[in-house]
């Protein structure tokens, strides 16, 4: 299953984001082929304010379980999370799924 996970940041984020981030790249490097995409979502002067995942995962709950352990969740550095299920049929132009 795969998941769209778009995380804002809390008002005034930006210095505590980038405290954290070493621990949150870290651990995105660990999710490894769980990822499909992530990225950042940047504001209009170009600066980071929240992020944008597709990832895949065996279920919903497997997916909570990485959220709950995720370092810009537990450092409240994002304020809101929505997550979607996601169908992802093309991946670098290349049809992947139905």
């Amino acid at each position: 299953m795969q998941f769209i996970v778009t995380a804002h940041d809390g008002e005034n984020m930006l210095e505590k984001r980038m405290a954290v981030r070493p621990r949150h790249l870290e651990g995105m490097a660990k999710l490894g082929s769980h990822i499909v995409v992530a990225g950042g979502i940047l504001d209009e002067n170009g600066k980071p304010k929240g992020s944008v995942l597709v990832l895949e995962f065996d279920s919903r709950d497997a997916l909570d379980a990485y959220l709950a352990a995720e370092p810009y969740v537990l450092e409240h550095v994002w304020e809101k999370i929505e997550v979607e299920a996601m169908n992802v049929v093309i991946v670098g132009g290349e049809k992947v799924g139905k």
